[in-house]
C-alpha cells in the first residue's frame, strides 16, 4: 500500500471507531494515518536524493 491508501484506510477506520464508540478501532485509525504520512515522506525523501544524485552525474 502507498501511503494515501494507508491514510485513506485509516480516516475510515477511525471514523467506524467514533462511530461505534470503538476506541481499539478509532486509535488503529490513526496509526494508519500516521504510518501514510510516513510513507509519504520517505518516498519523497527518495525522489528527492535521486533527483540529486541524477542531478550531479550530470
Amino acid at each position: 500500500m502507498n501511503g494515501t491508501t494507508d491514510k485513506i484506510k485509516g480516516r475510515v477506520e477511525e471514523a467506524a471507531g467514533v462511530l461505534t464508540n470503538d476506541k481499539k478501532l478509532k486509535n488503529r485509525g490513526k496509526v494508519d494515518q500516521a504510518a501514510g504520512n510516513l510513507k509519504d515522506a520517505i518516498a519523497k525523501t527518495i525522489d528527492k536524493a535521486v533527483s540529486a544524485v541524477n542531478r550531479d552525474k550530470r
